[in-house]
């Protein structure tokens, strides 16, 4: 598998990028040898591909249902690389109008995004920030363009607080974008968790220990708390496959007790 054919500035191809990680998993080729290396060590510990994959079903079922309430602005919070099925994609399936601000802070990422997503849809953008700072993100030009906070707006936090630490307050980061939602707004949280096979996750954590960010697992209501001043949509915080499967055999996809997910809506 060849690396991308340039680094960008400020991007050390050594140092393994969870992204990137996230792109070999998902069988992408926008990754180094750095960041094969761990996903290598991550997949002999258990079935992280299907991990990847569970979670980015679940991404489809949350996006078009929040679409389904009537929603057509989405901000995704740690977007990753592009791949199959982006939230823009299955939003206009049914929101054809769709806006969608993608937030990486990788500059990898936002390099390709740009060149993939943005290049020749005026109603997409890509915004460089990092996702604890939240103000950079609320009033970046590019969502100032896209995005009107009178009306509702579908934030997604799809597998990216589990690589904040609790000094990084992901509770008040999610706080902050709730301060900006208007009412009727919908909030969608993936997470990793280790309650099930916590030895694996202590293994799985040392290997991101040498990644550019850290791997925090959380349990159920730790997950929970991040939807305080929401609504939790039914059935709340639940393992992946069992958050309204669109298949009865979703529920029993490997790697599913390795998430907490929910929809909520601000009130």
């Amino acid at each position: 598998m060849s690396n991308p054919p340039r680094v960008p500035k400020g991007i050390n191809p050594r140092v393994p990028n969870d992204a990137r990680m996230y792109d070999y998993y998902l069988g992408g080729k926008d990754n180094f040898a750095a960041d094969r290396e761990a996903a290598e060590k991550i997949m002999a510990l258990g079935p992280s591909r299907d991990i990847c994959l569970a979670n980015r079903r679940f991404l489809g079922r949350a996006v078009r249902h929040v679409a389904d309430l009537g929603i057509d602005q989405f901000i995704d919070l740690g977007t990753g690389l592009p791949s199959q099925d982006n939230v823009h994609e299955v939003a206009r399936r049914v929101r054809p109008g769709a806006h969608v601000v993608y937030v990486d802070y990788d500059p990898v990422v936002v390099v390709h995004a740009r060149a993939l997503l943005a290049g020749t849809d005026a109603r997409i953008a890509i915004v460089h920030a990092d996702v604890r700072e939240p103000a950079a993100i609320l009033d970046a030009p590019e969502t100032a363009k896209l995005i009107d906070f009178s009306r509702p707006v579908g934030v997604l936090f799809l597998g990216v607080l589990h690589n904040l630490t609790d000094a990084d307050d992901p509770w008040g980061v999610v706080a902050a974008f709730r301060e900006r939602m208007a009412a009727g707004s919908a909030l969608v949280v993936s997470h990793l968790t280790d309650d099930a096979h916590p030895e694996v996750g202590k293994a799985a954590r040392e290997v991101y220990d040498a990644a550019d960010a850290p791997l925090v697992h959380r349990d159920r209501a730790a997950v929970a708390r991040l939807f305080d001043g929401f609504d939790l949509l039914e059935p709340g915080v639940t393992h992946v496959g069992d958050w309204r499967p669109d298949e009865p055999w979703e529920s029993a996809l490997a790697g599913g007790e390795w998430w907490y997910v929910g929809v909520a809506r601000k009130p």
